[in-house]
């Protein structure tokens, strides 16, 4: 059990000092300006009072590993208070928060609805999976609000959806969700991992609950797996006693670099937004792209709804090459500085091909039925020079195009 807080950092603060400080006790163990790691499975007791104070009289402190730990206490205060949310649970990846949330709110005879351009394998999880506790699910097209309602039940628990979207980075106009759950009394989950608290937080438009894969930009070294669920209190007691019983914690240490990496997060994110940027404009120019899918480019769909909710547009930009199959692979192939890895948010610069990475079990007609295309590129920018990261994209564009022009489009 979490003991009562003497946190620093109120969600006054800016968000950088939030970063920094925000659910640390202000006295920490030897006088450590670091939070430590209590490396532990379990907790001792005193003596048999001392059992009784906690059982019995609901005494604030530490019991067993599953159901607690101090670094990872501060690692969930410091997340509620980026996103502005009363209370938080930390998981052991963000698939285990997501899955974890969805049953804790659900029963045998419920509904959901979750919209098409959703993380691949929450689809499979809400698809397939959740239909064995009595649950059914509907998928609806991304941006089809009209539809989103007409699915709305008598029985339906929430409607799931991510903003921005993976792959095509697809913008949820949480206002409009806000009044739709609202007329139906439904609740409303936002996976906002793309987004960050940094550029986005939908708790503030009416959300109920935020996820968060805090393996991507909140941790931001591609060195650990976390996931987080944010939002009111009462709900997120329901998820936390049922993370109590699955057991998806995180570990002490992973809490430990996760803390460490929210203290440039507010740096880091701020770079990854400008490259981001840049490299999209560099991208829609260039005559080997035929198409470059970022809520910063007022090309993209959603680029008034992104203006209108978010103070910056990510690290993420997709793009379809120009050619076939074959082409994309010669792309990927020439890449010198970006690594070809299926993740995003870290300093380095990732690229993926969806086709061949996260669908490849799946038929091209399968796969298209998606909009997983033989030649999407997914790019997750990091925080090199941009310049180099431009550089290295333009000279893989031309060598996996030999015939065509190198002019930038007019």
């Amino acid at each position: 059990m979490p003991r009562k807080s003497k946190t620093v950092a109120p969600k006054e603060l800016g968000i950088a000092t939030r970063s920094i400080h925000a659910g640390e006790d202000r006295l920490r163990y030897a006088d450590s300006i670091t939070t430590p790691i209590v490396q532990t499975s379990t907790f001792a007791f005193k003596d048999s009072k001392e059992i009784e104070a906690y059982t019995k009289h609901g005494k604030a402190r530490f019991e067993y590993g599953r159901y607690g730990n101090p670094t990872e206490q501060v690692a969930a205060r410091r997340l509620a208070a980026l996103v502005g949310a009363e209370d938080c649970v930390v998981f052991g990846s963000g698939m285990s928060a997501i899955t974890t949330t969805i049953l804790a709110l659900v029963k045998s005879g419920d509904h959901i609805i979750i919209t098409d351009d959703a993380y691949k394998k929450t689809l499979e999880f809400c698809s397939s999976y959740i239909h064995r506790f009595g649950v059914d699910c509907t998928i609806v097209p991304f941006g089809h609000y009209e539809e989103l309602e007409a699915a709305i039940r008598p029985n339906t628990r929430f409607i799931f959806s991510e903003s921005p979207t993976n792959p095509y980075l697809n913008i949820f106009d949480l206002t409009r969700l806000r009044k739709i759950a609202k007329r139906h009394n439904v609740l409303t989950l936002i996976d906002a991992t793309f987004s960050t608290p940094l550029n986005q937080r939908p708790l503030e438009w009416g959300v109920d609950l935020e996820l968060h894969s805090c393996t991507k930009y909140l941790a931001g070294h591609n060195d650990i797996l976390a996931g987080a669920v944010m939002g009111r209190k009462e709900l997120i007691e329901e998820i936390r006693g049922l993370h109590k019983a699955v057991g998806g914690v995180i570990d002490p240490h992973c809490c430990y670099l996760l803390l460490r990496g929210l203290k440039t997060f507010p740096l880091r994110m701020k770079v990854h937004n400008e490259t981001a940027m840049k490299t999209a404009r560099f991208l829609e120019a260039h005559p080997c792209v035929d198409r470059v899918y970022y809520p910063g480019l007022e090309s993209h769909p959603h680029y008034e709804t992104a203006k209108a909710q978010m103070t910056g547009f990510g690290g993420v930009v997709s793009f379809d090459i120009k050619g076939n199959l074959a082409a994309a692979k010669r792309f990927l192939d020439h890449l010198k500085l970006c690594y070809i890895a299926p993740s995003l948010g870290g300093v380095e610069t990732l690229i993926t091909h969806p086709a061949i990475v996260s669908y490849y079990g799946q038929t091209r007609k399968e796969r298209y039925a998606l909009g997983i295309t033989d030649t999407l590129i997914r790019l997750a920018v990091g925080i090199e020079d941009p310049d180099d990261i431009i550089a290295d994209l333009d000279q893989a564009l031309r060598k996996s195009h030999p015939a065509k022009r190198t002019a930038r489009k007019k």
